[in-house]
């Protein structure tokens, strides 16, 4: 179970890697040293997803942050994500998203907190204060751009799977050491983290490190909608609510902890709530 755990999870690190190019099957078995006539059962046994939901899934979540945060064409956007024409990815973009590109860059979640304070409260974005235990955490370290974080899941769900730590209430949780308004996108960092089982005292063996988060009152929101769209919510948090309402952040970074699993979750109905360490 292991070794197919690791090969499987050189197979999502391509993938991660090449979403702007042709994906085969046939291509994907040789990454993962697997007979081509099998591999995919498993994959689609142990993940719960066929490769081709998982490409698509992959590819229009990296759509979704270029739309709501770049100007590029609509045609160059399909290009850089993969599809060979705007017509096939309007397509594929509106049977997960139930609109066309143009019209989600427009109107799209990221939009409500373009206005100003009102909007996302009226919305149902609201803040609440928290005191948040510690959680400790197995994660892996990523170095790049945010909308890239799923390939350090991967790993990180490949080696926990493999140390015999996933529980059936394992938290999915990442946290973001950096400004992507401040820091050029390669200088990025950042860890995707799971949460390990209660009275856990084992050593991780790598690639994971140990990661502990909480500890600490914090304001929490919680976002729904697509994880690429999320960075305007910080934008609201910081620039709007935390400056309005008199609290100062803790010298701590800020962390997420994804509530639902996007393999079986509409985009739109996705729930992370967004943990900003205060000082008490």
């Amino acid at each position: 179970m292991t070794d197919y755990r690791e090969r499987l999870s050189r197979v999502q690190a391509y993938i991660h890697d090449h979403l702007d190019q042709p994906l085969d099957l046939a291509r994907l078995a040789e990454v993962a040293h697997l007979s081509p006539y099998h591999w995919h059962r498993v994959y689609h046994a142990l993940y719960g997803e066929t490769i081709a939901a998982t490409v698509r899934r992959l590819r229009l979540h990296r759509a979704t942050g270029f739309l709501a945060h770049t100007a590029l064409p609509v045609e160059h956007i399909a290009r850089k994500c993969g599809y060979p024409n705007v017509q096939s990815f309007t397509r594929a973009f509106g049977a997960v998203y139930g609109t066309s590109p143009s019209r989600y860059r427009a109107e799209g979640s990221h939009t409500v907190f373009s206005q100003g304070l009102a909007e996302p409260v009226a919305a149902g974005y609201t803040v609440e204060l928290r005191l948040v235990p510690e959680i400790r955490l197995g994660g892996v370290a990523h170095r790049g751009s945010y909308m890239r974080m799923g390939k350090a899941f991967a790993q990180t769900h490949a080696a926990m799977a493999a140390q015999g730590l996933m529980q059936p209430d394992t938290r999915w949780m990442a946290v973001y050491y950096d400004d992507p308004y401040a820091v050029p996108e390669a200088q990025l960092h950042s860890c995707a983290g799971l949460s390990l089982p209660p009275g856990y005292v084992g050593e991780l063996a790598a690639p994971l490190e140990p990661l502990t988060l909480g500890g600490s009152l914090c304001a929490v929101m919680r976002y729904r909608g697509p994880y690429a769209s999320i960075r305007v919510a910080y934008r609201w948090l910081y620039g709007q609510w935390l400056v309005q309402a008199g609290h100062e952040a803790a010298d701590l970074p800020v962390f997420e902890d994804y509530l639902n699993n996007p393999r079986d979750t509409a985009p739109a109905d996705l729930l992370t709530d967004i943990y900003l360490p205060l000082r008490g």
